[in-house]
């Protein structure tokens, strides 16, 4: 879809997803289509309804302030990450975008040894969701994922995933929303658009998910997990941005004195085993190309 159709189709969904008594607008008789009109929005924004038309169209000519923008995200009710990714894609669309792809240099040492040495799983991957870095407790607990490997493929076409994440559609919709944030600040990104290509294709529940045009980067709280060594255990993943603003630290920490407390120790034992024997490591599933 042209960027001119993901800015269309993010409006109308924002729209469509609004009730006019969730904003005070006052309707009478029978409406046609669900949610907002474009007049409605343009009203609350206090644009008139010909430019929001336009916008919503993605014309190439208009500019819109960010003023402009922020008055269209409070009528849309739009959350603080929505409201900076519809300041992305307009930009994308309108302006066009210097943005190409994000400037990656090879992890530091120092952040290298801090991962290998943190005492709970950590994984470091960067806007598109290649991995970067695990240490030991990382690739015990997430198997098939390793450095080198792409977190979104391992999210979508490793069956092995939906057995490991007892939520698995709760992760793998906020993987989707993340890409989409990232496709936004990135329109020309040839990796993470056929990344995103490949996943369209191979994934009914990736297209579907798509299509509903959600945005989110909230990847932190706790996650459940039915692990193949250690059965269940429920983790708080907590995520840190690195220094480069394009990379990020997640770390998964365990209620101290639970049960997942006591797997998550059986795991580093198991973990520490298994790479005194590494020709027994399975191979990854999911390369990057």
């Amino acid at each position: 879809m042209s960027k001119n159709g993901e800015l269309r189709e993010f409006l109308r969904t924002r729209r469509a997803r609004l009730r006019p008594e969730d904003v005070g607008v006052q309707t009478t008789g029978r409406r046609r289509v669900p949610g907002l009109r474009r007049e409605e929005v343009a009203m609350l924004a206090g644009v008139s309804l010909d430019y929001y038309t336009r916008l919503e169209q993605g014309r190439r000519n208009l500019q819109p302030s960010d003023q402009v923008l922020d008055a269209i995200a409070r009528a849309l009710r739009l959350t603080e990450i929505e409201r900076l990714y519809l300041h992305n894609l307009v930009r994308s669309t309108v302006a066009g975008s210097e943005s190409t792809e994000p400037r990656l240099w090879p992890l530091d040492a120092g952040t290298r040894l801090m991962v290998d040495n943190l005492g709970i799983p950590a994984i470091v991957v960067d806007v598109r969701g290649d991995v970067h870095a695990m240490n030991r407790l990382g690739r015990a607990l997430l198997p098939g994922l390793e450095p080198g490997t792409s977190h979104p493929r391992w999210v979508f076409l490793n069956p092995a995933t939906r057995d490991l994440l007892v939520d698995w559609e709760m992760v793998a919709r906020l993987t989707v929303g993340v890409l989409r944030e990232a496709a936004a600040r990135y329109p020309r990104d040839t990796r993470l658009h056929t990344l995103i290509g490949e996943l369209s294709v191979a994934s009914p529940e990736f297209r579907t998910w798509w299509a509903e045009h959600e945005v989110d980067t909230r990847c932190r709280g706790p996650k459940r997990f039915r692990h193949p060594v250690v059965g269940d255990l429920t983790l708080h993943v907590e995520a840190l941005q690195l220094q480069d603003g394009e990379r990020w630290l997640y770390a998964y920490a365990a209620e101290p004195g639970s049960s997942s407390d006591e797997a998550l120790r059986l795991l580093g034992t198991w973990a520490a085993t298994e790479d005194a024997a590494p020709t027994q490591r399975p191979t990854p599933r999911t390369a990057l190309p």
